[in-house]
This record gives structure tokens, C-alpha cells and sequence, in this order.
């Protein structure tokens, strides 16, 4: 399969850099690829990332600017607004972070000071860097503590929890993670958060898209404030959106604006108002549904072939694999696994006695190919690839490999992705 350069301009100006975006093309074409925090968006969503907004400077919230000029910025800015508090039924919405970090950022700024507690999942357990984990700045500015699973079925005991929160009492607790393969009891922690004096915060980036189609439930009702990317299972471009309660709007914009940003990137902005459009028509609910079907299809082809998979299985979009019993290191198994054409992550697993660059686990889940059309009658064969593959790196066997990633080109040539040029 043969792309062609989609991008004239480019390539006269610079054909090493249009030739790397063709090569990232077809390897996206080409390959099986099951990193549950990647997808693929729209050509529309594309089209609008690239656009003359680029151009254009826009510090301050529509209405309320320090540049001039701003007459089709603010109404793309409204738009996308008006567009996630339809979508997910909140009373304030802030489209302007660059990413999910700063937005995890930006509530530390608007609700807790340097120093205070803060509480999350510990990053080996399946949380997120930002929720208070060590190495990140939130853990150097604020006091984190961190709650994980139980070791024995994978999910979290919400005796420990509110245990934790009440002895600790956190201005803020972050539920969400990276690696969760089970639905989010959003509910249960309100009740926790309630009781400790907490903010609750929902960070919801790799489920987002999942909420918004009906596949898991909303954090709306619970959650003070709610974090998300506008990518993964949004399949929006790379950015974030904060939304939150009315009574905590004025908090969040200034925290954003002028806390920790300048001007937002109005092309993404608009690319996020495209995102929310697609993701409000009743073919994202079919996707939605989709992607967890398959996740569940797939997890239950895994268990048949042996694999060890924490808690057993998966509610959403996300299976994480414990290779210990394989006798396969993680990154062994993920970069064999790349070599056949299966592209996933090594990622520790809850109680790891292996060091997180080099961890026991891998992670995968099911977006990207659903995305691209396959269902659920796939999920047999995508399993049998993973465990020849997981066989091959514990063997050494490139043939095998090399097998594998012809037969996998050979199915995704059959489903062409969103996106990407024909």
C-alpha cells in the first residue's frame, strides 16, 4: 500500500519533512494500532486543525480579548463552548487548555495553593502523572497522597479510599487514570469527596468519547469539575477542555487565563467545535458502543489464549495484560509486537515488581481499530496476532513476526482508516 504525498506545498518547501508525513501515513495505514490513548479523526477535523486560524492571537475569553480582530475567532470559540455543554450536559465549559496536563494544571491553580493535599491514584496503579504522582510538578508543589487496588481483584476498595480521604483530608481528589480498565464509580467518590470536604475532580480523558456516546456513565452529576483531552475515544485534535458547575466558571477561566496560559490555539479550537459536532450525531453513539463491545470481545479472546489480564477484564475501552505468567517482559512483548505491525504500550501493572521503564505489562484497547470498521467478529484474530506475537518475542522468532505483520497489513488494507489519504 502506496500513499501519496497529500500535501503539495510541503513537499516543494520541504520534502524531507513531507516525506515523513507520507511514511506516518502509510504506517498508520498499514499497521493494527491498539494504544487505547490513540485514534484516528475525521478528514474534517484534519482540515480544521490546518487552517488560517493559525494565524491569529486571541488572549482573553470571547467578548473580553486584548487583541482586536476577533470577530469570527470568538463565534469559533462560542461554538465550541455551546457545543461540549450540549454534548455533555454541564453548565460551564472551557475549551482554551493546550492539552490534559495543564488542564490538570490549571485546577490545582483555582481551587488548592502550593502545599496543600492533594489525592489520586498512584501512577503505578493506573492513575496519571498529574494526579499528585512525585516526579511530576504536582506532586513537587502539592502534598500527594495515592490510593490504588486491591491486590487481589484489580479494583479499587472504596473503604481505603474514604479511609484515606478522611484521614488526610485533600482539597482535591482526582478519580480517572491511564490504565483503568473498569467503569469509574463516580458516584462513590462524590459521596467520599463530600464527607473529606474535597473538590472532586473527574479526569475522564481516555473515556470522554465513551460518556459522550452512552458507553459509560457521566461524572456530571457528581463531579465538581471534570477534565478531559479532546482526543483518544473523542477523536478530536490534541487538546483539552475543563468543564464544571456554573458556581465554579469564574475559577477555572482565570485559572486557565491568565493563570498558566496565553492565547489559545484558535485552529484547535476549532477542530474541537468539528470533534464535538461528529460526536453529537447518533453514529458516535454506534461507535461508542462499538469500541466497548470490541474491548470486551477482545479481553475475552485474551483469557482463552492464557493471558492474565487485570481485574480480570474490561467495561470500557482499555485491557491492560500482566506477562509475567508469559515469561515475556512488557517491552520485549510491545516491541515485537511493533515489529509485527500490532502497535501498543508497555505499561507497569498494579503491584509491578519490575521498574516502570522496563515493566511487566502491556496496554491496549480497541479505539483506533474500531474507528476503522472492524467489529466484533475481528476480536478472534487481533488475539491470535497478539499471542503468536507475545510467543515470537519470548522465542526470538522474526520470521514469525514478519508473518504476522503481512497478514495484519493485509486486513487493514480492507478497512481504510478515517482520515488518512486513499
Amino acid at each position: 500500500m502506496t500513499l501519496p504525498l497529500p500535501h503539495p506545498a510541503l513537499a516543494a518547501t520541504d520534502p524531507e519533512l513531507a516525506g515523513l508525513v507520507a511514511a506516518e501515513e502509510q504506517l498508520q495505514a498499514e499497521t493494527l494500532r491498539l494504544i487505547p490513548s490513540e485514534n484516528y479523526v475525521s478528514r474534517a477535523v484534519l482540515e480544521a486543525s490546518g487552517t488560517v486560524l493559525q494565524n491569529k492571537y486571541s488572549e482573553g475569553y470571547p467578548g473580553r480579548r486584548y487583541y482586536e480582530g476577533q470577530q469570527n475567532i470568538d463565534q469559533v470559540e462560542r461554538l465550541a463552548i455551546a457545543r461540549a455543554k450540549a454534548l455533555f450536559g454541564v453548565e460551564h465549559a472551557n475549551v482554551q487548555p493546550y492539552s490534559g496536563s495543564p488542564a490538570n494544571l490549571a485546577v490545582y491553580l483555582a481551587f488548592a495553593d502550593p502545599g496543600d493535599t492533594v489525592m489520586g491514584m498512584a501512577l503505578p496503579m493506573g492513575g496519571h502523572l498529574t494526579h499528585g504522582w512525585g516526579v511530576s510538578a504536582t506532586g513537587t508543589w502539592f502534598r500527594g497522597v495515592q490510593y490504588g487496588v486491591r491486590h487481589d481483584t484489580g479494583l479499587i476498595d472504596f473503604d481505603e479510599v474514604r479511609e484515606l480521604a478522611l484521614k488526610e483530608r485533600p482539597k482535591l481528589i482526582f478519580c480517572g487514570g491511564t490504565a483503568l480498565p473498569r467503569t469509574i464509580d463516580f458516584a462513590a467518590f462524590a459521596e467520599i469527596a463530600r464527607e473529606s470536604g474535597a473538590v472532586l475532580v473527574a479526569d475522564v480523558a481516555h473515556i470522554a468519547g465513551l460518556i459522550a456516546g452512552g458507553a459509560h456513565p457521566s461524572p456530571v452529576p457528581h463531579a465538581d469539575v471534570i477534565s478531559t483531552t479532546t482526543h483518544k475515544t473523542l477523536r478530536g485534535p490534541r487538546g483539552a477542555m475543563l468543564m464544571s458547575r456554573e458556581e465554579h466558571a469564574k475559577a477555572i477561566d482565570k485559572a486557565v487565563f491568565p493563570g498558566l496560559q496565553g492565547g489559545p490555539h484558535n485552529q484547535t479550537t476549532a477542530a474541537i467545535a468539528v470533534a464535538l459536532h461528529e460526536a453529537a450525531q447518533p453514529s458516535f453513539r454506534t461507535y461508542a458502543q462499538s469500541v466497548v463491545a470490541n474491548a470486551k470481545a477482545l479481553a475475552e479472546e485474551l483469557l482463552a489464549r492464557g493471558f492474565d489480564l487485570v481485574s480480570g477484564g474490561t467495561d470500557n475501552h482499555l485491557i491492560l495484560m500482566d506477562l509475567t505468567p508469559k515469561d515475556v517482559p512488557g517491552k520485549v512483548a510491545a516491541k515485537a509486537l511493533d515489529r509485527a505491525g500490532i502497535v501498543v504500550n508497555y505499561n507497569t501493572v498494579p503491584y509491578d515488581p519490575r521498574k516502570p521503564f522496563d515493566p511487566s505489562g502491556v496496554r491496549i484497547g480497541t479505539p483506533s481499530l474500531t474507528s476503522r470498521g472492524l467489529g466484533t467478529q475481528h476480536m478472534a484474530a487481533v488475539a491470535d496476532w497478539i499471542d503468536r506475537g507475545v510467543t515470537a518475542a519470548g522465542t526470538g522468532d522474526e520470521d514469525a513476526l514478519g508473518d504476522i505483520r503481512s497478514e495484519v497489513a493485509e486486513l487493514m488494507a480492507a478497512f481504510p482508516a478515517p482520515g488518512l489519504s486513499a
